[in-house]
């Protein structure tokens, strides 16, 4: 039995190996880990931190980082929580083989995706899949200090059986006011009702779930698609990125200096655009903030159109040449995108743009 700590128990550091002292099924392929120092010595980290894990696998060591899922206020032990994916062997072997009295060499904490050290300010949580980690380590942390949070807190996956942490959010959320979830699934379970978001995360979710996001700071995590599509929703919308953060599932970043800086693209409102409607005989200057649409209308043409927020799909073209910045809401698939498809409600042309009108 680990004993535990004293007044005078000192800090954990990495020097010494860290024993399994609990396996918590989560969801299918997903458990999370627990850990305590065998010296009962205690914890230091922040919130949305990592520790890199030393597995011994077969051929050799394999050095493997997971974010720490446990918050910093019980310090006692930390854990993570890993979801078997198919092509990585670091989390297979945790899943198939980690069990209890086990101790493994672990190194950190680290990391610079983490709250401030006082946060006293209103946040957004985005996450889809095991991104999920991170954040529940910060709502956690903001939970249990004693004081009422301010967070709105969104989590995607691609069943409702694969939401990560699900009752235990709802457990929290039950307690204080300050935290509000939201649910996203691409589809639902077999023979199991699901009342909540179905589809893929975007603008108009985000305005219903969130609606004074711009006054929130945005920390969001999960597949680079998906954080992608996030960066690029937030932009189309006025969002100030100073204020956001991500964390990916590739290797963190350890230093300030080596956050990668995201080259999206975001239409300027002075540079100028072309957009040439060929069917038409109509070619119409404009900039790169304005719509398809709006030109075409502007133009004199006349474009069937209905939602203009890239739902309906009504407004859906065919570009012959040039690119356009389109920010959708699920009116498109991308099959019609890579076939040069674009929706002209929500597709703003980047230099000039051939379109089939």
């Amino acid at each position: 039995m680990i004993p535990m700590p004293r007044e005078d128990t000192p800090l954990w550091t990495d020097a010494e190996p860290l024993e399994c002292v609990m396996v918590v099924p989560e969801a299918p392929n997903v458990k999370t880990f627990v850990f305590r120092p065998p010296s009962g010595a205690t914890f230091l980290f922040r919130a949305g931190q990592f520790i890199t894990l030393e597995l011994p696998v077969k051929g050799g060591p394999l050095y493997r980082t997971y974010t720490i899922s446990s918050s910093p206020t019980s310090n006692v032990y930390l854990s993570i929580t890993v979801k078997a994916q198919p092509n990585s062997e670091g989390s297979r072997w945790l899943v198939e083989n980690l069990v209890p009295g086990m101790r493994l060499n672990v190194k950190g904490p680290g990391g610079v995706f983490h709250l401030p050290r006082q946060p006293n300010g209103k946040y957004l949580f985005i996450s889809a899949g095991s991104g999920v980690t991170p954040m529940m380590s910060m709502a956690t942390f903001l939970w249990e200090r004693g004081e009422e949070p301010d967070i709105s807190f969104i989590q995607c996956a691609n069943k409702p059986s694969e939401l990560i942490f699900r009752k235990r959010l709802e457990y929290m959320a039950g307690r204080v006011r300050g935290l509000r979830l939201n649910f996203v699934v691409a589809e639902e379970d077999p023979y199991e009702v699901w009342t909540g978001y179905r589809g893929h995360f975007n603008q108009l979710m985000l305005g219903l779930m969130t609606p004074d996001y711009l006054d929130r700071d945005v920390y969001c995590c999960g597949p680079e698609g998906f954080m992608t599509g996030v960066r690029e929703t937030l932009l189309s919308l006025g969002y100030d990125m100073e204020r956001y953060h991500q964390e990916t599932f590739q290797a963190p970043v350890m230093r300030v200096e080596d956050i990668e800086v995201h080259e999206d693209v975001v239409p300027q409102e002075t540079a100028k655009a072309e957009i040439a409607f060929v069917n038409s005989g109509v070619t119409t200057e404009c900039t790169e903030t304005d719509t398809v649409l709006a030109v075409a209308k502007a133009s004199g043409l006349n474009m069937p159109s209905g939602c203009n927020f890239g739902v309906c799909g009504t407004c859906k073209v065919k570009t012959r040449s040039g690119q356009v910045h389109m920010v959708h809401n699920g009116g498109i698939s991308e099959e019609d995108i890579e076939a040069g498809y674009i929706l002209a409600c929500c597709s703003r042309p980047l230099g000039r743009v051939e379109v089939e009108l």
